[in-house]
């Protein structure tokens, strides 16, 4: 755990403090944030203890959460005391998609299989003829078979079924966390991302006829209680207040997911604003109180904001890529950041400059994964037009433009399904930090790219959400406008935008459609060497 608490603006604007909880995938964050939005101070520790029993699998043990989740929380009041008389309310936010079973009483039964994992189960639907004819006959038959053999509880049910057997609740690591400081089994209805019996539509649980019940194999029962965002779920236990060292008996407040969050931590609450998120998975959103599907059969998630949904395009392994080119290709840079007692990606913005806007003409797509319907799961990522004369700057750089490439045909997407015209973008994750990657997103998309005033957006969007349920405003767009603002704006640069707006158009839409032809090739022809070795 980092020992020293970062102290960042107690400006004396309210005496209350928000305590906001921020478990994401690579690290677990307390924050404790004004009533105006800025971040007094914070404790985090990396999540290192991830395991792969499998090859494609990924889980960590859920004790280990809670107790990171505690441990941050001491290293706070163990800085300054006086902080946890302060705090008026805990909300929580997440990554998503993470699930794991617990028993009665609350004791998980498996290790949580979290968002990035690859399993999946080969449980055929179990579906009424009438539905199997309909779904085939609208083309939904695809999305079901996806839906089920992507969803946990299904591999729970096909694989492990004592442990499904034995199941009380599925939670989600919203869930959990929740449940260790209120001793409830209730979760948030905007923390509900992933392969679960919920009606996107409506935001609740599935009715009871829905087909989704009878293709996991789960009751109603098995699933947590929801709270609306922005209202109290339970109270802080004495045993987590033992343990954590917030005050037994404060509110806990139902938050959302982590992009959710991020998404109303950077202001973004009207369509007209790209809230765009540089984080492990990349993603361009919009919040609207209006149901559409961008990508047909791929609903909008629950917006933190009640009532509102975010509709979102993502790139599955997004600024993961930053990652996967420090491992492969910035050893040099590595080695002085060792030296220089910094982390290496502070030294990438030289590379940037090393290389011009568009790469010169070395175009990247990057689908080092398959994403949420798109593109086909035989799709893999691409590098087009080198020449001798590009280096490794030009490949991280190729990086970026491709992430941001990808994004802008989401937002097109968006777009033409919302009606909606996209006329800034607010640019949020641990990508919004590199000034290049902020000019060049302005630049490929033509757009203001606006970066919101705090870095830890998660965190005061889920704060936003205390503040409601806490009386400090009235409402959600209140909040918002009083705890959120915009810190530095990157105006496109015409001479970029237009040599970018020729590159995205004639040559990088174009990709995928060659490509993809060839990525159906190789699948077949890897599947027929892997039969032909067994």
């Amino acid at each position: 755990m980092n020992d020293e608490v970062t102290k960042i603006a107690d400006t004396g604007n309210s005496d209350e403090l928000l305590l906001s909880i921020d478990c994401g995938t690579q690290s677990v964050r307390a924050l404790l944030i004004d009533l105006c939005g800025d971040v007094v101070a914070k404790q985090y520790q990396a999540l290192e203890d991830y395991t792969i029993p499998q090859h494609g699998w990924l889980e960590h043990d859920a004790d280990i959460f809670w107790r990171a989740t505690a441990g941050v929380c001491q290293g706070l009041w163990k800085a300054d005391a006086r902080w946890r008389a302060r705090v008026c309310g805990v909300t929580v936010t997440t990554q998503r998609g993470t699930v794991m079973p617990v028993d009665r009483s609350g004791r998980p039964l498996h290790p949580a299989i979290i968002w990035l994992d690859q399993r999946q189960s080969g449980r055929a639907p179990i579906l009424p003829i009438l539905l199997r004819i309909t779904a085939k006959a609208t083309g939904a038959d695809e999305f079901v078979h996806g839906f089920i053999s992507q969803a946990e509880i299904a591999w729970f049910a096909e694989n492990r079924p004592d442990i499904h057997a034995s199941t009380h609740k599925y939670l989600l690591l919203s869930g959990w966390l929740n449940y260790c400081l209120t001793g409830d089994f209730t979760d948030s209805v905007a923390s509900q991302v992933g392969y679960l019996p919920f009606d996107f539509r409506r935001q609740e649980w599935a009715a009871d006829s829905d087909w989704r019940w009878r293709a996991l194999d789960v009751r109603r029962d098995q699933m947590p209680d929801l709270a609306p965002s922005g209202t109290v779920l339970g109270e802080v236990t004495p045993a987590a207040a033992e343990l954590t060292g917030i005050p037994a008996g404060a509110p806990v407040i139902a938050a959302a997911g982590d992009k959710a969050c991020e998404i109303i931590g950077s202001g973004a609450i009207t369509p007209e604003i790209g809230a765009v998120s540089y984080g492990t998975t990349a993603t361009i959103n919009i919040t609207t109180p209006r149901y559409f599907e961008a990508i047909k059969f791929a609903p909008p998630y629950p917006a933190l904001m009640p009532a509102h949904y975010n509709s979102e395009i993502q790139i599955f392994r997004g600024y993961w890529m930053v990652n996967w080119y420090k491992e492969q290709f910035a050893h040099k840079e590595c080695e002085a950041a060792k030296i220089a007692g910094v982390a290496p990606e502070t030294l990438f913005e030289e590379l940037l400059t090393l290389a011009p806007p568009g790469s010169n003409g070395l175009i990247l797509q990057p689908y080092w994964a398959p994403g949420v319907r798109t593109p086909e799961l035989s799709a893999r990522g691409a590098i087009i037009g080198f020449t001798e004369a590009h280096t490794r700057a030009h490949i991280y750089r190729a990086i970026l433009e491709g992430l941001a490439y990808e994004l802008r045909f989401g937002k097109e997407r968006i777009e033409a399904r919302s009606k909606e015209k996209i006329r800034c973008l607010r640019i949020a994750g641990g990508g919004s930090q590199s000034d290049a990657a902020m000019q060049l997103t302005a630049d490929i998309f033509n757009l203001p790219a606006e970066r919101p005033h705090s870095y830890e957006a998660s965190g005061v969007g889920a704060a936003v959400a205390a503040a409601v349920a806490l009386g400090f405003y009235p409402d959600f767009p209140t909040a918002v406008a009083a705890m959120t603002r915009i810190g530095r704006v990157f105006e496109p640069i015409p001479d970029n935008a237009a040599m970018y707006d020729r590159l995205y158009r004639e040559v990088y839409l174009r990709m995928y459609e060659r490509l993809a032809p060839l990525y159906h090739n190789l699948q077949t022809a890897l599947k027929k060497g892997d039969s032909s070795q067994s």
